[in-house]
């Protein structure tokens, strides 16, 4: 006889799609009734998932929470899947993916005693390949997704194995019709699916009320006993995931590999909301940061670490991974509710990095007079070699008339500095100051830069760099031309290569007002581009005094870099570019200040390249994806590249996910302006179009990028590592110290290149430190760990895309898999 097993679930959206405090009443009630089924149902079993559904059911109505738990205990209750939450499966990273996983686990351990070993993402809009090896390496064998579905992606088969970027496998299901059933339809479900695999064995249904919760109801559970008892083919099982996979590795079937990552749907999702997901990239990046300055911090005895605050804000930022936030796929409410949230995180990541950064330096010699101190944290374990921005107050000029120039000094040589334009407007006193300043950085710990000031009369005059219609930049690396006539870089030649020509041109693409794409796998239907404004727009727009203003021109420039703004304008919308161009390097940044005003459209900038026949590759969860070249929208992490004949034109970015490549032209997705929720459903309107109907991402946004160049070994071989600089960024503040002490050492050194270290942080037991350690290679790498502080050492290492966790207790290394237990 044949075994199909039903999976009883709820899905509760609306905790993060409409508003938490209404998902919060539906997860009550929904446990609630399943809770009465699973009581008086014999055989009857209900799956859930999601470890902050059960905070809140904790917190909100413990006594229901102590049936649950006793329902788990009786095999009533079946917890499944077991992360925090079903967050997006393309966008957090690699470690956040992890964290995911790590607290939904141990919250089930602790208050059920079970483990999970089927993973499950039910909503979700595509699966990062990153994800498998995440998984065989936190205690699962099998994954069950539903999107993208049959007609979207064609996989081995509905049952498969899924192959991860470090060849780690795992057993991969897509549901048959997803995971819901309408009311009183589970039985014509069922039905459908056997007509349609009737040689399946064992077969998987899931079923439950409706899109966004509902769970099981009595007229379905008595349809589908009155179907088990009258149907002879099949034993119909009330069962769980884990019971399914286990059935299926007994038949011995060989199942078919997949190799790629299971993408793409909902293909606006990568870019809908950029605020929420600008702050998710910070928060990570803060927070990952805060918890490797803190560890350092107690390492050398100066302060403890805060595991309680990191949590909370942890908790914000992993709330916020859901596949209904961070894809930009919510109404306006729940959009303000999540900013608010991560904003949270985001204070309570700043006060974690002040007080070890504080604590850090306070023990640093005393300034002499007239001298300001500038330290700059770095929190790798390698040497950074970047720009560094500080703003100061001038306390040394005692007229406030004259200009001061800056004089810096690190370990007594000289360092290359510049004064640029502060963020406040103080015109008429020299008094608030920026200092711009190339500086090393000795790897994980404290550096401290040394300013003084030349009062001079006057401000120095810049240098002209304007001739026939062009700004024309060039230094021993790199020959820059910027029209003055279109504002793009007509020319970058890095060290007599050429590698981009007019570019970083502002793209608008027809768009509708469907916020998740859902229709579309790419946004190709070009309406026009952003043009550089007249003499006078570019006056209005400045709010400048005269009528003619620019809209080209040089606005910084010194020993450290070259900086050019130029304004566009289309339609209602505006955009200033600004254009940092290094003395010395071939790194060139392009920071993006957009005000958008246009309704039912997308806003990319493009990188013509000039490689045409180019692969196109992106940064994935611990792993380095192949994207589409023939202008699909992909989804990526901190970096793209276009690689082709042994050269590579890379662009980094801090903010972020979506782009396209086709023809040699990389264009990056900064913002898409559809309705709030907007759902196409069938040939009805997305939009009711008797009312004003608010749009997503009207207004002031930004953006930074990084652009590097040069041969594929070269650009590669540093690509995770600069990366990580650019996102990560050593945080820099002048302070003056006490003198009683000294200044905090190196913590930590890594050698060789592109492993990186992903994480340091407390044990979630609290004895010990967990580091974890990423190769960002397509080989095998070992590299040397040394610390001094925490007293060890170690050659480890890496194959392809392996990530790796130690625990350090002691001077002790221990490895242990993701859920910190030793291997």
């Amino acid at each position: 006889m044949k075994k199909l097993h039903l999976v009883c679930n709820a899905h509760l959206d609306p905790v993060w799609l409409w508003q938490w405090e209404e998902g919060l009443g539906e997860a009550l009630s929904t446990f609630r009734i399943a809770a009465e089924f699973c009581e008086n149902y014999d055989g009857f079993v209900f799956n859930h998932n999601e470890a902050l559904l059960y905070e809140w059911v904790e917190e909100f109505e413990p006594a229901l929470f102590r049936r649950i738990q006793e329902l788990v205990k009786a095999g009533k209750w079946h917890i499944m899947g077991g992360w925090y939450i079903q967050p997006d499966c393309n966008m957090p990273s690699g470690e956040s993916f992890t964290r995911q996983i790590l607290y939904g686990k141990r919250y089930f351990m602790e208050k059920f005693g079970v483990e999970p070993t089927t993973a499950i993402n039910f909503d979700p809009f595509g699966h990062t390949r990153g994800l498998v090896q995440i998984m065989a390496k936190s205690g699962y064998d099998s994954y069950i997704f539903c999107r993208p579905d049959v007609s979207l992606k064609k996989l081995p088969g509905e049952d498969f194995i899924w192959v991860g970027f470090d060849g780690s496998e795992i057993k991969g299901h897509r549901s048959y019709r997803f995971y819901l059933s309408q009311r009183g339809k589970s039985v014509s479900k069922i039905k459908e699916f056997i007509e349609k695999y009737p040689d399946r064995n064992p077969g998987m249904v899931l079923w439950g009320i409706g899109n966004h919760g509902g769970g099981p109801s009595r007229e379905d559970l008595e349809s589908i006993q009155n179907f088990r008892n009258e149907n002879k083919e099949y034993e119909v099982l009330h069962s769980t995931p884990e019971s399914y996979f286990k059935e299926l590795s007994q038949t011995g079937e060989i199942l078919g590999k997949f190799e790629e990552s299971i993408n793409p749907f909902a293909v606006g999702c990568y870019t809908s909301q950029i605020r929420i997901k600008q702050k998710h990239r910070k928060l990570e990046n803060e927070l990952y940061a805060a918890e490797k300055m803190m560890s350092a911090a107690e390492a050398i005895g100066v302060m403890k670490y805060d595991k309680n605050k990191t949590v909370e804000a942890l908790k914000d930022l992993m709330f916020c991974e859901f596949h209904d936030i961070l894809p930009g796929s919510s109404i306006q409410v729940a959009e303000e509710d999540a900013i608010r949230m991560l904003d949270h995180g985001l204070e309570i990541a700043s006060r974690l990095k002040a007080a070890a950064f504080f604590n850090m330096m306070k023990g640093d010699k005393k300034a002499e007079d007239r001298t300001l101190p500038i330290y700059v944290y770095n929190p790798h374990p390698w040497t950074v070699n970047d720009v560094f921005t500080c703003e100061y107050m001038n306390e040394f000029n005692d007229t406030k008339q004259k200009f001061s120039v800056p004089h810096m000094k690190n370990n007594s040589k000289d360092v290359a500095c510049q004064d640029e334009r502060e963020a406040s407007s103080l015109s008429a006193y020299d008094w608030r100051k920026r200092v711009v300043f190339k500086g090393e950085l000795k790897p994980f710990s404290m550096n401290r830069f040394d300013l003084t000031l030349e009062a001079l009369d006057k401000k120095p005059a810049m240098a002209s760099y304007e001739e026939d219609g062009y700004i024309n930049i060039n230094t021993d690396d790199l020959i820059v031309k910027i029209s003055t006539k279109t504002g793009l870089v007509e020319e970058l030649t890095a060290r007599g290569v050429k590698c981009l020509s007019n570019g970083a041109r502002p793209v608008v693409i027809k768009d509708n007002a469907d916020a998740w794409g859902m229709l579309v796998d790419r946004f190709t239907d070009i309406e026009g581009y952003f043009g550089v404004m007249e003499k006078d727009e570019a006056a209005k727009f400045v709010n400048a005094s005269f009528k003619e203003f620019n809209p080209v021109r040089v606005t910084e420039d010194g020993e450290v870099r070259t900086v050019v703004e130029a304004y566009f304008k289309y339609n209602n919308s505006r955009i200033c570019l600004t254009y940092i161009i290094p003395r010395n390097g071939t790194s060139v940044d392009i920071n993006a200040r957009v005000f958008w005003a246009e309704a039912d459209r997308m806003l990319k900038i493009e990188f013509p390249t000039g490689m045409n026949n180019a692969s196109y590759k992106g940064q994935a969860a611990w792993g380095v994806d192949t994207l589409p070249a023939d202008g699909g929208e992909a989804v990526a992490q901190k970096w793209v590249a276009a690689i082709s004949g042994g050269r590579t034109f890379a662009v980094l970015n801090d903010c972020q996910y979506g782009s396209s490549f086709s023809d040699g032209n990389i264009m990056l997705t900064l913002l898409r302006s559809p309705a709030y929720s907007g759902h196409p459903i069938g040939d009805n309107p997305i939009v009711i179009e008797d009312r004003y109907t608010p749009r997503i991402d009207q207004g002031e946004r930004m953006y930074s990028f990084r652009l590097i160049f040069g041969s594929t070994a070269d650009v590669m071989k540093n690509i995770e590592r600069k990366a990580l600089e650019f996102n990560e960024r050593p945080m820099v503040l002048t302070a003056y110290p006490s003198g009683e002490g000294a200044m905090a050492g190196e913590l930590m050194e890594i050698s060789g290149d592109q492993v990186i270290l992903q994480a340091l942080k407390k044990a979630e037991n609290g004895i010990g430190y967990i580091i974890r350690l990423f190769n960002g290679s397509d080989t095998e790498r070992t590299v040397d760990i040394s610390s001094t502080a925490l007293k060890f050492y170690i050659k480890v290492s890496l194959g392809a895309m392996e990530v790796a966790s130690y625990r350090i207790i002691d001077g002790r290394v221990i490895k242990t898999d993701l859920l910190e237990r030793e291997l």
